[in-house]
């Protein structure tokens, strides 16, 4: 089946119409970024809640918000005031196989970043060209030098906790959380925090997890039966095709099909009021 490109893009206008509202955003953990209204508490916010959003919806919010109980009212200053101390507040913390050693590992090299830098952004951007193709150069290049910075204090060594928390293409990785954590600091609407004014949203990733694997492949934006980054990349240039400006406008949208329409990628009676069942490859 060939994709009718106009037809689809005004149906995913729609979805963007319907569904990209801040009320909407629960139980999505970009709630936690929106907590906080100082940009360098958001930028911290948003990565934690990034890198953990992994398992049940429930359960990522759960852990999110013990998380940030821990860690208080400004996530930037419990970074920038990090220690022992803090490392041992943590170490109740649990999410699935992250634990709180791994979150301490991460925000102690988020505090020699911010040393150094003076934000995530300014770090991320230090490996950022704008004549790459897309965002993955600079997110590889993010991932491995803060890898490189820890095994450089630990013999060399990278723990498996970490490797996770900072998954990186350079592995292999779709990064699917951390292009979701770059959604949502550099798009800016109604959703997306906007707080990054550097990197140009046209080279963004689309943050495919399970539901808009699916989701995407229902539609014939690919046809892998797995998640790689390729399956990532061939999925960004399809909707790159429509809106080669913005080509992460409608995840957020699509993902709302997934997680609240429940879409399994079935026929089931919902189907036939969905807005995307006539481009449905399942039919």
């Amino acid at each position: 089946m060939k994709i009718r490109r106009p037809a689809i893009k005004d149906v995913l206008e729609r979805l963007y119409y319907k569904y990209n509202r801040r009320n909407l955003i629960k139980p999505d953990p970009l709630q936690f970024v929106y907590k906080y209204s100082k940009r360098a508490d958001m930028e911290i916010a948003g990565l934690l809640s990034a890198v953990l959003a992994y398992g049940r919806v429930e359960q990522i919010q759960n852990s999110l918000t013990k998380l940030f109980s821990i860690i208080g009212e400004s996530p930037y200053a419990f970074v920038k005031e990090f220690g022992p101390a803090h490392r041992k507040k943590l170490h109740v913390f649990k999410h699935r196989f992250t634990t709180g050693d791994d979150i301490s590992d991460l925000l102690a090299l988020l505090k020699i970043v911010l040393e150094q830098y003076g934000s995530i952004e300014n770090y991320f951007i230090s490996g950022y060209s704008k004549s790459d193709k897309n965002i993955i150069p600079a997110l590889t290049i993010f991932c491995d030098s803060l890898s490189n910075r820890y095994a450089a204090k630990h013999n060399g060594h990278i723990s498996n906790g970490l490797k996770y928390l900072l998954a990186s293409p350079s592995r292999g990785s779709a990064s699917k959380r951390l292009n979701l954590f770059l959604r949502w600091m550099v798009r800016d609407d109604q959703v997306d925090a906007g707080v990054w004014k550097s990197v140009d949203k046209a080279k963004l990733i689309v943050p495919v997890d399970v539901h808009m694997g699916r989701l995407c492949r229902i539609i014939g934006f690919h046809n892998n039966k797995t998640t790689t980054l390729k399956t990532a990349v061939k999925i960004t240039e399809n909707f790159a095709e429509m809106e080669p400006a913005d080509p992460v406008k409608y995840d957020f949208a699509l993902s709302r099909i997934g997680i609240v329409e429940n879409c399994t990628g079935r026929y089931s009676p919902a189907c036939e009021i969905c807005e995307l069942s006539s481009f449905c490859f399942q039919r």
